[in-house]
């Protein structure tokens, strides 16, 4: 612990933590300081002015980041008939029914996104226990439950992220890799700020975005002027 503390201190040296940066700086910062021997993901944090434990405050929606996550997508299908054939073609990972019910009852599940036809809804909803807590339950309002499963799987496959405020009202989402050009990472960070603008809840009061920071898997946060991004 005592030597992750010392390279986090260094990685904070030249960052002034009172200071909100302007995006293109924050994102030099941040690579500047990205040190690890594997590609670290890029991870956007932004406070809220909500309570989600009012249902009227609720912040969750999709986006799609133009130059995508930089991980690779498993995706899960429940369809049948000629829907499963769909999605095989469109490149789902696992596509099933009953039989890939039983596999997530047995505790396989080998997939980071989970999308279903409505006429599996009776199959899938039994399964909602143990899909809802990993964040992983089909939901039409997020546009993973669709007799569109072709389009549905390239999103997923393409960069859409999820995102849903916490306890705290915080959202925490990655929009990239330390290996993105800035600009490319830039990008998603603007379209994933703009995605949560629209999703302002109609329960919101006061000032909508609190704070925000942008760090990496292994360094520093730095705190990110907001209202410009907003603006």
């Amino acid at each position: 612990m005592a030597r992750k503390g010392k390279r986090l201190r260094s990685a904070y040296e030249g960052i002034d933590r009172t200071v909100q940066y302007e995006l293109p700086e924050a994102v030099r910062l941040l690579k500047e300081r990205a040190r690890a021997r594997f590609d670290e993901t890029v991870e956007l944090a932004v406070a809220l002015g909500v309570d989600p434990r009012h249902a009227d405050q609720m912040v969750r929606g999709m986006v799609s980041l133009p130059h995508g996550t930089g991980k690779s997508v498993r995706v899960a299908v429940f369809a049948k008939d000629a829907k499963a054939e769909e999605a095989t073609a469109a490149g789902a990972d696992l596509v099933g029914a009953d039989d890939l019910a039983q596999k997530v009852q047995a505790g396989e599940i080998e997939f980071d996104r989970c999308i279903a036809t409505p006429d599996m809804m009776p199959v899938v909803g039994r399964l909602g226990k143990i899909l809802g807590p990993r964040g992983l339950m089909p939901n039409p309002k997020l546009g993973t439950v669709t007799p569109n499963v072709g389009e549905a799987i390239k999103a997923a496959k393409g960069g859409q992220i999820e995102f849903r405020v916490e306890k705290a009202g915080i959202i925490h989402a990655g929009v990239g890799k330390v290996s993105f050009p800035d600009d490319s990472l830039m990008d998603n960070v603007r379209a994933l700020v703009e995605a949560l603008n629209k999703a302002k809840p109609s329960g919101a009061k006061g000032s909508y975005f609190k704070r925000a920071a942008i760090s990496s898997t292994m360094g520093p946060g730095i705190k990110l002027n907001i209202s410009s991004l907003v603006a």
